[in-house]
């Protein structure tokens, strides 16, 4: 007898909780492996993409922060612009950042910087940056601050605001028409979003086409899914205080990138997580609008996970 989510969703209240485009039998599939079958590339991953796994969290930071340094450091050393689209979350790599470019003595004044997204309301108005759960206030205190004289520029640092996110298109458009490489960082959601592009937009769309053309949007509605990743990753478990919305970079901008540098860091503890599924849906959907990370590997770049996220994804009582 098989009890489990296909043999039990009909009639249930999950029946139509998850985005259209989802096929639950062939994310079955996507996770169905051994551990170490995770790396085995697939036909549709660019020759340029590659995984890498770490044992701890702190290999995971200091790996993540030292792939972004060097490219900040590569292209200061070329004499080239530098854009670079930026998560908040993961986070722990920006102190590494930040070691390895004051090891090396490495300006940033090269360097344009784009906050992939805010929490916003529904018209897309975001938080003051004075406040601890504002994105931007999260990206001076982790990252531009601790640089001192090595920092970034202001009028170099974007933030996802109403009235800048819209800005973004033709700010890169220039630098890149002025030489520029841009380089994405990213986590990945447990709705397997990029930035907060969720996947129920996809049905906004006709065609992987078109949907891959849209660079942002304001006032996003977030998947229940996000909101409740969000209250366990940055808000001590406290749904009240996490927005249903927000301001996002889409993926006409992200999939311009020249490199993608990701992670997946969704351990807990005790043997918990939520981010292995995500992890092998983004390695094993196969480019689909409906899973916004599926394009990830069609896109030159370094994605490191933690170790355990590969599984076994199996049953264990906690």
């Amino acid at each position: 007898m098989k009890i489990d989510f296909n043999s039990t969703v009909k009639g249930s209240l999950l029946e139509n909780f998850y985005p259209r485009g989802w096929d639950m039998a062939k994310i079955d599939a996507c996770v169905s492996h051994a551990p170490e079958e995770i790396s085995e590339r697939q036909p549709f991953w660019n020759e340029g993409f590659q995984i890498a796994s770490c044992k701890t969290i702190e290999e995971f930071n200091v790996k993540l922060g030292h792939e972004i340094a060097l490219e900040i450091k590569t292209a200061k050393d070329k004499g080239q612009i530098l854009a670079m689209i930026l998560p908040v979350g993961p986070m722990g790599m920006y102190e590494w950042v930040v070691y390895f470019l004051k090891q090396w003595n490495v300006s940033c004044d090269h360097l344009y910087c784009f906050n992939m997204d805010e929490w916003a309301d529904g018209d897309g108005n975001t938080l003051e940056s004075t406040n601890p759960a504002s994105f931007q206030y999260a990206m001076e205190h982790a990252f531009y601050n601790p640089l001192g004289e090595l920092t970034v520029p202001v009028p170099q640092r974007n933030f996802a605001t109403r009235e800048n996110l819209p800005t973004y298109p033709d700010k890169i458009k220039a630098l890149k028409e002025q030489g520029a490489r841009l380089i994405t960082v990213y986590g990945i959601g447990r709705m397997c979003h990029i930035a907060f592009w969720e996947p129920h937009f996809a049905d906004e769309f006709s065609s992987d086409e078109e949907w891959r053309q849209q660079c942002y949007r304001t006032g996003a509605r977030l998947h229940p899914l996000t909101v409740e990743q969000n209250a366990i990753t940055s808000f001590k478990s406290r749904t009240t205080l996490v927005s249903c919305t927000a301001n996002t970079v889409g993926p006409g901008l992200f999939l311009q990138s020249d490199r993608m540098i990701g992670g997946a860091d969704g351990a807990l503890s005790r043997g918990m997580q939520w981010q292995g599924m995500s992890l092998w849906m983004t390695l094993r959907y196969g480019p689909d609008r409906y899973v916004t990370s599926s394009y990830v590997p069609t896109v030159p770049g370094t994605l490191l996970y933690l170790d355990e996220l590969a599984g076994p994804l199996v049953a264990e009582c906690n």
